[in-house]
């Protein structure tokens, strides 16, 4: 495990004393000939440059604002469209932050008015990528809930369930704007380097009850390679904890296993300890209270 990597480095307020005494140091300086300089220094620069914050909102239409301090180190990466819960593998260039956003067609959202657990796997939603420039570590937060580190990463959101009238929010937050001691990045993955994307492979269902804190389910599912695709719920617990997790299974039905189980699940009799036939062009499901 990496260690934390929040600092804090934002500006602090000088003294009064401070600016009482740059009077004489001034003409101090004129009198050995130098002159002080009003130039920005690099480091100055650096810090006006450095990410803070920037939030992406998800309407109930399709509609999607960006907004924020940073919103300009936000860059479209265009959308596509996605059928049976699978993923776009959008290009993710090195050094950027891939965010993808999962909604309904603009408009289609009004006459979907219930809040639907497993949508059809036939259903058309499109997926909308940004690629952000945080150069550090950004603080991902779900509706106000802190949910991951990211650096170099790519984090999916859905917002297909978030009902006729549900807005979505993600928020990513610098050194400036994230809140100390909230999550923990995530373990090192590079024994997952070698797994291709596009080939079905064996995973054994991890133990997980319903309440569970999103760093430790994110861990457990980073452990077995399964890619990540955030759902924001309203009720059913306490709330920025994990409600259940939809791991997808291989196979022309789009099944899922459903953790912990539930007797409505559609892959009911898969349990923790079980070995599934993963298909890992759809992303696993992490469903969140919000």
């Amino acid at each position: 495990m990496r260690s934390h990597p929040h600092r804090h480095d934002g500006r602090t307020h000088r003294p009064a004393t401070l600016v009482a005494g740059a009077v004489p140091l001034a003409l101090a300086l004129l009198a050995t000939g130098c002159e002080a300089s009003t130039t920005p220094t690099a480091t100055d620069a650096q810090a006006d440059d450095t990410f803070s914050s920037v939030r992406f909102t998800l309407g109930a239409r399709g509609d999607i604002q960006v907004a924020g301090a940073s919103r300009t180190a936000v860059t479209r990466a265009g959308d596509r469209t996605v059928t049976g819960g699978r993923a776009y593998p959008f290009d993710r260039p090195p050094g950027k932050l891939l965010v993808v956003l999962r909604h309904w067609p603009p408009g289609e959202r009004a006459a979907r008015d219930a809040v639907r657990m497993l949508p059809p796997p036939d259903d058309v939603a499109i997926e909308s990528a940004y690629l952000v420039d945080t150069g550090d570590w950004a603080l991902a937060e779900l509706d106000g809930h802190p949910v991951q580190w990211l650096r170099r990463d790519t984090i999916r959101v859905d917002a297909t369930k978030a009902g006729a009238v549900g807005r979505t929010h993600l928020t990513l937050s610098g050194p400036r704007g994230s809140r100390p001691g909230q999550v923990t990045p995530p373990p090192d993955d590079r024994a997952c380097e070698g797994v291709d994307p596009a080939v079905n492979r064996y995973v054994v269902l991890p133990e997980l009850a319903s309440g569970a804190a999103v760093p430790e389910v994110l861990a457990r599912l980073r452990e077995r390679c399964l890619d990540v695709q955030y759902v924001s719920m309203p009720g059913g617990g306490h709330r920025g904890t994990v409600r259940s997790i939809e791991i997808p299974v291989a196979g022309r039905t789009a099944p899922v296993a459903e953790l912990p189980p539930t007797d409505g699940s559609p892959a009911q009799g898969r349990l923790p300890g079980d070995k599934i036939l993963t298909d890992p062009s759809r992303p696993t499901r992490v469903l969140v209270i919000r």
